[in-house]
Formats: structure tokens, sequence, C-alpha cells
């Protein structure tokens, strides 16, 4: 038996005589996280759209457990617990009450109502502000209390759109905490979209998407693999005439940008002391060595910069 939960068959989709999906095809597995990574009108959105029924493909299939099924169908989207991008919670109603919104929207019995409203308010470590207004929350708080919200009805796949837009560190940490514990305790399959680099990290497998096509699709580790070298990045006084510098003396291409001086070689570690002993004395504040991620994979592999912010 498959152990396939969500295919995604040759989607197409046209807005006017502009082709924005081009017979995309991808599948989430059971218990797995798989991600969509891509610039700003890429076709992330419009992929989550078409599933939830908000935009009609042109051609194509969706499967769910086996099943063909419409986007948008009452099957799908019982199956489906969904996180929107842009914020969607009632910010005059306290927490509880967006809760039980939401689980009479999805006609839970009242038992099972309370009960699994004040399991979410703890999972989301809200229980002491339940009863506040929603408008009085962090950003953070906000975006537990939405992912609370699209738990309510013990969805089998959790589709998160751009999850942790706007987050600090902290707060984008202990979102993906919660989101691994799910996934641990509830075998929970997860798909999102996101733009940024370090969010597709987290995922078993991640899809490159570019001007509405998959461009490829492989675990993060596959898909750094086939880019080499260390980055190395330094701080320093005159950056321009350092960079001047590297190239008559080392034969290596320094890119500069806002100050700072970055190299991609291979053995990073082996230059730094040459660098240090070929820039004047003081004249480095810091250097700091990085590996390839998944956006320099993508660059790699589309040509394409992942955007700050995506659609």
């Amino acid at each position: 038996m498959s152990d396939t939960l969500l295919e995604v068959r040759d989607l197409t989709v046209h807005r006017g005589d502009l082709e924005v999906l081009k017979s995309l095809s991808f599948e989430v597995k059971e218990g797995e996280i798989f991600g969509l990574l891509g610039p700003n009108g890429s076709g992330k959105s419009t992929t989550f759209s078409v599933l939830m029924g908000l935009l009609p493909a042109l051609s194509g299939q969706i499967f769910f457990n086996g099943r063909e099924v419409e986007g948008g169908s009452k099957d799908l989207l019982r199956s489906m617990g969904i996180v929107f991008q842009n914020p969607s919670l009632d910010q005059l109603m306290s927490a509880r009450e967006n809760l039980e919104m939401s689980a009479k929207l999805y006609r839970l019995p009242r038992k099972k109502r309370q009960d699994r409203i004040e399991d979410l308010l703890r999972f989301s470590d809200l229980i002491d502000r339940a009863d506040e207004r929603v408008s009085n929350y962090s950003g953070g708080m906000k975006r537990r209390l939405e992912l609370a919200r699209s738990l309510i009805h013990d969805p089998k796949l959790l589709v998160m759109d751009e999850p942790t837009t706007g987050l600090d560190e902290g707060a984008f940490q202990r979102t993906w905490r919660r989101l691994l514990q799910l996934r641990q305790e509830r075998g929970l399959s997860i798909l999102l979209s996101t733009h940024r680099p370090e969010e597709a990290a987290f995922c078993d497998r991640i899809g490159f998407i570019s001007d509405g096509k998959l461009i490829v699709c492989d675990t993060p580790q596959s898909l750094q693999s086939q880019v080499s070298g260390d980055h190395l990045n330094l701080k320093l006084d005159q950056a321009e005439t350092a960079a001047d510098l590297i190239r008559e003396k080392l034969n290596l291409e320094p890119i500069v940008s806002e100050g700072q001086l970055k190299l991609t070689v291979e053995e990073g570690h082996s230059l730094i002391p040459r660098l240090v002993e070929l820039l004047p004395a003081g004249s480095i504040s810091s250097i700091n060595m990085t590996r390839p991620d998944l956006g320099d994979v993508f660059l790699h592999l589309t040509g394409e910069q992942l955007a700050e912010e995506s659609v």
C-alpha cells in the first residue's frame, strides 16, 4: 500500500494569458514534512489556492489517500489544517473565542470541543492569556494561535503558506519546535511554502519551484551536496581596496556588498591564515565561514535569488 497522502499531478493554472503553474507535480508522504521553496511570484501560493478551492486549475489532478478529489472539496478541507500567510484571526476575540468559533465550524461535539481547546491553548503556551483580546498579542503569539486553530479538528495534513513570515528568530525557532513535536507525537504530515532557506532545511524533502515549474525535488542534504565550497564573509575596513589586493595576489574573485567582502572557495579554513597575513594588520573585524545553504543551491540551479517576501 502506498504511503503517499497527497499527490498533485500535472497542475496547470492560467491567469488571463499568463501560465502561472506549468504541469506542477509533487507528493507528500504520510508523516513527512514537504516544502516548496521559491521566490516571490514562483507559484507557491497559487498552488495552495488551488488545493483550497480558491482558484480553478486549467488541468491537473489532486489525489488524497489514493482517491482523486477536487480542490476545495469538503473531504479534502476536512482532512487539512490551513495556516494562511496573511493573518486571519478575529482581533476583537480572545484566543479561546477564536478556537471556539473554529471548533463549531468543524462541528466538534461540545465535550470534545472544550477538551480540544484547552489542549491547544496549553500546547501553544497561551493558556494564561487565553481570554485576552488577540489584538494585544505579539506577532509570535498570534502565529501560535493560528497554528493551534488549524489543528482544532485533528487534521491529517497541515498546509502552511509562509508560516513564519514576520517572526523574529526566537519565535521562528519556537514555532518549528512545536511543528516537529506535532510530527513526532501525532505523525502529522506537513506541506509548506517558504522563501527562507533556513526554514526549508527543516523539511524531509524540498521542491524548488521557479516560474510555475518544479525544478528539482530531493532531501535538503542531497541538494546541498550539489554545491561545493565554503563561504567566507569578512567585515573589514576599505573592502574595495582589500578586494583588489585579493584579486591581484590570490587570483580570487571576491564580492563586495554592504561593506563586507565575500568569497566562495574550497577548503576555506586553509585560506583564512593567508587572508590575515595578506591584508593590513587590524583591518579585519571578523571572519565568518559557512557552508552553502539551500538559498545558494537555489541560485546555482535556477539563476534566481530568493526574495525577502513571497506570495
